[in-house]
């Protein structure tokens, strides 16, 4: 099977754990472009913030999936190309049950070209947002109360915890909503702690993968996933090749095809996929 385009998370995978793309990495996925693999970064990441990551690469007109597939913009030109907002009814029931639980929300919004990219109702540094916001610069905004955000371009909600609430939290959406939402209990930020991401149920890594590659006449079949966290099993599971990263989640590699040899620590991204296409 020729391959024509490898989708690969970020954090955990094409990051060390520095947030940074090894050198090792860098040149193999150089090398994929140069034989015109198209390279997609799906990631949890808002788009500013996985635009600052990934610049010292030269991605030509690459794609990033961000928010998890909600948000969709050309790298080059920030043109946006898909979003996945909640509607407001449901972005209201959302904060509403988080609010009844005494969890505080960490709202994703699609405001960036005025500057900003998080709604919270509280500073940046408060305690009760973990470490989830150290990195945002000045990249956001304050709201008295999210339930008077009109007409809101809101495209994920997040809540750090503990994880047992959050594990709770999560089973109750799928069972009183009923597939109106996708809710991923996340891991593997270390420095944030157990997550919970709600994001439109009509997004998701893969569905905006899946149509991503259509539009270009690229088959399911001829697509490669890496990944290493909970929001990468649909990808994983469902790609022509799915790869979990040797750092991976128990979940993650349960879902993949393949697990590479070394961690994201040890440029794993780069080694499996040099393995793959036989660089």
């Amino acid at each position: 099977m020729k391959y024509k385009l490898v989708a690969i998370d970020l954090d955990g995978t094409l990051l060390n754990e520095k947030k940074k793309i090894s050198r090792e990495n860098k040149v193999i996925l150089k090398e994929l472009m140069d034989r015109d693999v198209e390279i997609v970064i799906a990631t949890g990441r808002r788009y500013y913030s996985a635009k600052q990551l990934v610049s010292e690469l030269d991605m030509g007109n690459s794609t990033i999936l961000a928010n998890n597939g909600s948000i969709i913009r050309d790298l080059k030109t920030d043109h946006l190309i898909k979003n996945r907002y909640f509607d407001q009814e449901d972005f209201y029931s959302l904060i509403r049950e988080g609010k009844d639980r005494k969890l505080d929300a960490i709202t994703h919004v699609d405001h960036y070209l005025e500057g900003y990219d998080i709604l919270v109702e509280f500073e940046k540094n408060d305690t009760r947002y973990s470490n989830y916001l150290n990195d945002i610069a000045n990249r956001y905004r304050t709201i008295d109360d999210f339930l008077k955000y009109s007409n809101p371009k809101a495209i994920s909600i997040v809540y750090t915890g503990e994880l047992e609430r959050l594990k709770e939290f999560q089973e109750n959406l799928k069972l009183k909503y009923k597939g109106k939402y996708n809710a991923y209990i996340m891991h593997n930020l270390i420095s944030v702690g157990a997550m919970l991401e709600i994001i439109n149920a009509s997004g998701s890594k893969w569905v905006s993968i899946l149509e991503h590659a259509m539009a270009k006449g690229i088959k399911r079949e001829e697509i490669v996933t890496i990944g290493d966290d909970n929001n990468d099993i649909e990808m994983i599971k469902n790609a022509g090749l799915g790869i979990a990263m040797k750092n991976a989640t128990r979940e993650v590699k349960n879902a993949a095809d393949i697990i590479s040899e070394k961690t994201n620590d040890e440029s794993g991204a780069g080694d499996v996929l040099k393995k793959v296409f036989n660089l």
